[in-house]
């Protein structure tokens, strides 16, 4: 079983994603995938899979030529000037997702120890999100 200590939320959640072996991040409830410096990826989580709809693992293709907005200035261009920069440290929204275009993304990006990136995904379903105003008698966005 994944780690407890390993939240999504945690400023050294790359460190501590390192520390753990594959099964482990398997198991971790977000997404996490580990790119190399020219976004060739080398982890794609179980859980990954699981929550995107894709359930083929990408391992070893280039993660940026596999979606033509992940692949364009604003999500690659982003991680490439910040990688330029040195350490990566970034929080990206994103809205829509493979199996799911109402889903908002939230993406941490951070560097990785082999020179990378760890990728992790915490997904929200929008039509969810707005379930507890309507409990609440205010209305929905």
């Amino acid at each position: 079983m994944a780690r407890a200590w390993v939240d999504f939320d945690a400023p050294d959640l790359a460190a501590r994603i390192e520390q753990l072996n594959d099964a482990e991040r398997d198991e971790l409830p977000f997404g996490v995938i580990h790119l190399d410096r020219d976004g060739t990826v080398l982890f794609y989580s179980a859980t990954e899979r699981r929550q995107s709809g894709n359930p083929n693992s990408p391992k070893g293709q280039n993660f940026y030529a596999l979606s033509r907005c992940m692949g364009g200035d604003n999500f690659r261009g982003r991680i490439a000037r910040a990688l330029e920069e040195g350490r990566v440290d970034l929080e990206i929204a994103w809205p829509g997702d493979y199996g799911d275009p109402r889903r908002e993304l939230r993406i941490r990006v951070q560097s990785a120890q082999d020179g990378g990136v760890w990728l992790c995904i915490g997904r929200d379903v929008v039509a969810a999100a707005a379930q507890p105003c309507a409990k609440q008698g205010k209305p929905q966005a």
